[in-house]
């Protein structure tokens, strides 16, 4: 497949990170490889510690001219200069957070592998549909976002979608030729060498 037609990476970062040294890290990773996108992606509900890593990791974006999007937290958008939100709850809180940031704020929506709740989500304003986890896992629920249903989606649907959730080499080589965005985080965040596990896996797009 040709490059320009593989699919981009949306960067997820990991659910908790030292703020003293992850913006560094995240630096090497982002000037290493184009990335279309940045998903900050805490499991902390601690505000404080949610505002000092969203203002740290932004800086470290938008100084590469990479958005930035928060999970599920649309009141920090505007309040940080962020650029979006990712929705966790599939197309419920869409219609919400599309009238709350306006046209121009990213929207996006992880909708599982619900074919039903990304249809929605796109008719109500979502500017991208992730499903997954696309990869074998025995995390959450255990059912898997399929291939067919990102190769359906991208044949049937314009609105761009993401693949995210146990991706490995193999499982991006069989997606590449059917989405748009692969999201990619905790595989590369694991490694001793975050940029060269990045690198061998954005090989495996082709």
């Amino acid at each position: 497949m040709a490059s320009e037609d593989r699919p981009q990476i949306y960067l997820i970062t990991p659910p908790a990170f030292e703020l003293e040294t992850f913006p560094d890290t995240l630096a090497r990773v982002l000037d290493s490889v184009e990335i279309a996108c940045l998903r900050l992606s805490l499991a902390t509900r601690d505000e404080d510690r949610l505002l000092r890593a969203a203002d740290a990791c932004r800086l470290v974006a938008h100084e590469r001219d990479v958005p930035i999007v928060i999970d599920t937290h649309v009141k920090f958008v505007e309040r940080l200069g962020l650029d979006g939100v990712h929705l966790t709850d599939g197309a419920r809180s869409v219609r919400t957070a599309r009238k709350e940031l306006g046209e121009d704020a990213i929207v996006g929506a992880y909708c599982a592998a619900s074919r039903h709740d990304g249809m929605t989500a796109g008719e109500l304003g979502a500017d991208y549909v992730a499903f997954g986890p696309a990869g074998a896992t025995a995390l959450g629920t255990g059912t898997r976002a399929e291939l067919e249903l990102f190769a359906w989606w991208s044949e049937m649907i314009e609105v761009p979608v993401v693949a995210e959730g146990a991706l490995d080499a193999a499982t991006l080589a069989e997606l590449a030729g059917v989405t748009d965005f692969v999201g990619i985080g905790e595989e590369i965040w694991a490694a001793a060498d975050p940029v060269a596990a990045l690198k061998a896996l954005e090989a495996a797009l082709g």
